[in-house]
């Protein structure tokens, strides 16, 4: 499979071009040359195959040109070690748990699947070590600190904002040591983001480093999270439930989650409709309401891995549907929710369904309130662990939610990071010094 960037001035790509690079170098996006369908026999036997088996027959329209069969499958089946339960909240609403990998965010699978590609080529070609940038507004740091932990070859550098992800999210991802360096940003999110573009533009880094990115620019961390969209459809099928009206709630921030969920679509997963949720910044709810995206500054909020003032993976979004405005507004809706409905709807929940949300699954299920029809059947995303917000999970529903062993084990460690201004010098001059 080729790839190429969504700014169309770079050179088309092979999947391990793309996968090393990250980022073209025309600064777009890259986006496989092809969206290959499934056959219908594939969709009317799925509830027949285990997760991995499903998930493997999507990896091969992706990654079977390119990777010996084999050892794909071992990658998807082990990148798959944990199941995507799909548990009824009430009425025709349903939660899609992603958070029971190791980290308890749904970003275990792509971080997990991109580790053992990245792997995978660079054994192949005995190359020098790839350096791993990774800006994290919360989960996405713990999840590839953690997918990436131990593997040859391979320095993760996780760049972080300073006081604006919660202390158990932090924890996953500075005690880890071994080839992991986190790295506290003054700032916030947007700039942390802007210092791994940035890098990634640097001739002098680049002719002196290896470096890719394990954000969800990276088709090798994106595209694998169409596989939970497939589990949960077999998961509705099991259970003999209504499948012709599906509309999915995806908590959105850099929009990576949202897309695979698109392309899957696009591979013949019948979708009716997706809705993106989103906190305060709702740059993406103002695009659907005036045909215009303005970026802003981002904005701290209590769902605080979805502050993101411009997201990346708009770009591959608008790539899908042509640029057409009207076709995306037709196939995506949108909503935004302030930190006191996000509180209330948590309550709500709590108090009528007995079901724990985080904050940031509480904004798709807030979505499917608000905007689901009568004969649709609705699925949020529940993307982390309630614990790992514990302190505003217990306060807002006046509970001490149990922490898993998992996180306890996280919280125990010490906490090695490097402090850093947001200043591009100071970055390039750090990443040179490490070398």
């Amino acid at each position: 499979m080729k790839y190429y960037s969504t700014n169309q001035q770079a050179p088309i790509a092979t999947l391990q071009e793309a996968v090393i690079r990250g980022l073209a170098p025309d600064r777009g996006l890259y986006m496989p040359k092809q969206i290959l369908p499934l056959p219908k026999t594939f969709f009317g036997h799925l509830e027949e195959m285990t997760f991995q088996e499903m998930s493997y027959q999507v990896a091969l329209r992706f990654f079977g040109e390119d990777v010996e069969h084999n050892a794909l499958k071992q990658m998807v089946f082990d990148t798959l070690s944990f199941d995507t339960p799909l548990v009824s909240v009430s009425e025709d609403v349903y939660s899609l748990e992603l958070y029971h990998g190791p980290t308890l965010a749904f970003k275990d699978v792509g971080a997990r699947f991109m580790a053992r590609l990245l792997q995978y080529f660079i054994q192949k070609e005995k190359g020098q070590e790839v350096n791993v940038l990774v800006a994290t507004s919360g989960d996405t740091g713990s999840a590839v600190a953690n997918g990436f932990l131990g593997v040859e070859g391979i320095h993760v550098y996780v760049l972080y904002p300073k006081g604006k992800v919660s202390e158990i999210q932090e924890s996953q991802f500075t005690t880890l040591g071994q080839n992991i360096t986190a790295i506290e940003v003054d700032g916030v999110f947007d700039d942390c983001q802007s210092l791994v573009k940035a890098a990634f533009m640097d001739d002098e880094l680049n002719k002196t480093l290896r470096l890719t990115s394990a954000n969800s620019i990276n088709v090798a961390r994106f595209l694998p999270q169409a596989f939970y969209y497939f589990n949960a459809y077999a998961q509705l099928k099991r259970q003999g439930k209504d499948i012709n009206h599906i509309v999915v709630s995806v908590p959105s921030g850099n929009f990576g989650n949202i897309t695979a969920g698109l392309i899957a679509k696009q591979m013949g997963l019948p979708i009716h409709h997706f809705i993106a949720a989103n906190n305060k910044n709702d740059i993406f709810f103002q695009y659907l309401q005036t045909g215009v995206y303005q970026p802003m500054p981002s904005i701290q909020t209590i769902a605080n891995a979805m502050d993101v003032g411009d997201p990346s993976n708009f770009a591959r979004i608008l790539d899908l549907f042509g640029n057409s405005y009207q076709d995306i507004k037709a196939h995506i809706g949108g909503a935004t929710y302030t930190d006191e409905q996000i509180a209330l709807g948590m309550q709500n929940c709590y108090r009528e369904n007995k079901y724990i949300m985080d904050p940031h699954g509480t904004c798709g299920y807030l979505a499917l309130q608000d905007f689901l029809k009568e004969g649709e059947t609705g699925i949020f995303l529940e993307t982390a662990h309630p614990a790992k917000f514990k302190e505003k999970v217990d306060e807002i529903l006046s509970i001490d939610i149990p922490i898993p062993v998992r996180l306890k084990n996280f919280m125990q460690g010490k906490k090695q990071r490097v402090s850093m201004e947001h200043d591009f010098n100071d970055f390039k001059g750090f990443l040179l010094r490490r070398q």
